[in-house]
């Protein structure tokens, strides 16, 4: 079920809109936005390249996210000072392949300058373009329109997200937490922030961002399990350089056929409150779907506070075998408001308390093409107060050739915990008593010669009601990686689900659509579930068209699913396929972030298993 069934990268429950509510930003630094599949664009770019008369670079060129002179002043985007006043011509810096910019020679390192009570003095925001017009392997007649075209990022968009202002005490966090922000928008390569000068006890500093291409008047594809997604639409993620992304899109999949404009903004008026609007017609309902929050965006943020409404109609599938069972309307609706209060950063670590009240329904009745296999499920609301507890350790890693192709990597290696508990019952207008309570974990370790990492998760959600625990996931998760070279990385991962007393809507499924790549989607049903994944991967410096940063893996997957679930018959064991792929780090547009080009073998699989899956998919990791 689309938007219900549970798959292994998820870490909350799978029920729409109120699974995932408002988010409190237990990390401090969100990950990059994820994109839509967009494949077939993406493929389709070489060809424009090459008629450009632009040829693919040769292997063994340099690598990094930005070209090497990409971050010098000379570069294709002017520097902007805003009202900061100019900076001295001279201050410029070169970064390193697969790394930022290196420190401004001359200047005191870091520990000195915080000793020192050193405040912040000028802030120049140097916005580049997509390309490096100054760098002749750029200077292509389709790469100067392409600059032309876009509307590079405004200064001020740049300078809103900054955690630091001119006279503040100097903090090498601070600026560290500010490019993590900044890399975390879609419109972005990547982000550095440099000091270039010291002077009469006040620090002038480089803010560097490297722009993408962002506009998408496209045609998209994906495949996996065996089955094809398609869609067209018109998107731009950083509209006019305003960073609101405004997309209008029509799409087809396996679950349903949708026609949906979104509008959004994470930093509305140059703020950090967050503006998302969804309205979807769908060929089995339709979405509405709105919020606006001030999250708790840095790790010193005081206070939070936010609100959520949803009103959604669509068909649920029950799967099995990469086959639909059986099938019911789900009318679903929400709202959410909360609020949050932390005393910031100290001693290395938040707290933060958070409070809030939540309405979350479901409605289900039968269709047409009800079965009468399974039962409709059964009709719930809960309306509760909630209380929530985060603890958040500051740590990050930034590394490079792991999950990404030549671009800066932030690892979140601290621990965090968080904790929700909320109280439902009839007297409120629920449909039952019930305590609803949402827990996780995770926690990261770097090796003592920086060559390997380990990344740990855990999550437990569901509610207790007639003292049974009800449709309680329990999730968990490993991830580990072996830096063998700068071009090589052995990565293995293993996640495993566990549930109890499923709502008949929550599926826990594995197949094709969810890791194991060698076999059809939605493939086996249970009440829990596990599956193993081992990678070599291989990173080149190969950068045709210098478009596309190009990696490689080979794969082997191991999976099964075990209970009683009402579909789960018949269960074939454990599944395992093997494969190998192709890797396309997109480094010029806002598209999706590493292109998926996999062949998979299917091993002792079942009767009625092709031979060979063909997979093509946009991923945010590689």
């Amino acid at each position: 079920m689309h938007g219900c069934t549970r798959t292994l990268t998820e870490r909350a429950g799978c029920r729409r809109g109120m699974a995932r509510p408002v988010p409190l930003n237990c990390t401090p630094s969100p990950g990059r936005r994820a994109s839509a599949p967009r494949a077939c664009v993406l493929l389709l770019l070489p060809a424009l390249t090459w008629v450009a008369g632009d040829p693919p670079a040769a292997a063994g060129q340099p690598a990094s996210g930005a070209d090497v002179n990409d971050s010098t002043p000379g570069a294709s985007a002017p520097a902007s000072l805003g009202s900061e006043g100019p900076l001295l011509a001279s201050v410029a810096f070169t970064p390193r392949t697969f790394a930022p910019p290196v420190q401004t020679p001359g200047v005191p390192p870091d520990s000195e300058l915080e000793a020192s009570g050193a405040v912040i003095g000028r802030i120049l925001i140097d916005n580049q373009n997509i390309f490096n017009l100054s760098d002749p392997g750029d200077d292509t007649w389709l790469f100067r329109l392409a600059d032309r075209l876009h509307t590079r990022t405004k200064a001020n968009i740049i300078r809103n997200q900054l955690l630091f202002k001119p006279g503040q005490r100097y903090s090498r966090r601070v600026l560290d937490e500010s490019e993590r922000i900044l890399r975390a928008d879609g419109y972005f390569y990547d982000a550095w922030i440099r000091v270039v000068s010291y002077h009469d006890g006040k620090v002038d500093v480089r803010v560097t961002t490297k722009d993408v291409w962002t506009l998408n008047p496209g045609i998209n594809f994906g495949r996996s399990g065996g089955t094809n997604s398609t869609g067209v639409e018109l998107e731009d993620s950083n509209f006019l350089g305003s960073g609101v992304n405004l997309a209008v899109s029509h799409s087809s999949n396996v679950d349903r056929t949708s026609n949906e404009l979104q509008v959004s903004d994470a930093h509305t008026l140059g703020s950090f409150v967050s503006v998302i609007g969804t309205y979807a017609d769908q060929s089995d309902g339709y979405l509405r779907e709105f919020s606006v929050q001030e999250p708790f965006y840095a790790l010193d943020t005081r206070w939070a506070a936010g609100m959520y409404t949803i009103h959604d109609l669509q068909t649920d599938s029950l799967w099995d075998q990469g086959q639909i069972i059986d099938e019911f309307k789900d009318l679903h609706e929400g709202a959410q408001v909360y609020t949050g209060l932390s005393a910031g950063l100290q001693n290395g670590w938040v707290r933060r308390w958070s409070a809030g009240l939540t309405y979350d329904e479901h409605d289900f009745y039968r269709t047409s093409a009800w079965t009468g296999i399974t039962d409709v499920p059964e009709d719930r609301r809960f309306v509760y107060p909630w209380i929530q507890f985060d603890l958040v350790q500051d740590d990050f890693e930034r590394l490079y050739n792991h999950d990404q192709i030549a671009r800066t990597e932030d690892f979140y290696l601290g621990t965090a915990l968080s904790a929700r508990v909320g109280w439902a019952s009839v007297g409120l207008g629920s449909s039952r008593t019930a305590v609803l309570y949402q827990t996780n974990a995770s926690t990261g370790f770097r090796s003592t010669d920086d060559r390997q990492t380990l990344l740990l998760f855990w999550d437990f959600n569901g509610r207790i009601s007639d003292e049974r625990v009800q449709n309680g996931v329990m999730d968990a998760a490993i991830r580990y990686y072996v830096e063998q070279s700068r071009s090589w990385l052995f990565f293995t991962t293993l996640y495993a689900t566990k549930g109890w007393r499923l709502d008949l809507d929550d599926q826990i499924l594995l197949g094709g659509d969810s890791g194991l790549r060698g076999y059809p989607l939605r493939y086996q049903d249970g009440t829990g579930r596990a599956l193993w994944t081992v990678e070599q991967r291989y990173f080149t410096d190969w950068y045709p068209f210098r478009l596309f940063r190009v990696g490689g893996a080979v794969f082997f997957d191991s999976g099964r699913t075990w209970g009683t679930a009402p579909l789960a018959p018949p269960n074939y064991g454990t599944l395992k396929d093997a494969g190998f792929g192709g890797r396309f780090g997109n480094a010029r547009t806002g598209f999706g972030n590493v292109v998926h080009v996999d062949i998979a073998f299917p091993l002792s699989a079942p009767s009625g298993i092709k031979a060979v899956q063909f997979l093509v998919q946009t991923e945010q990791r590689f």
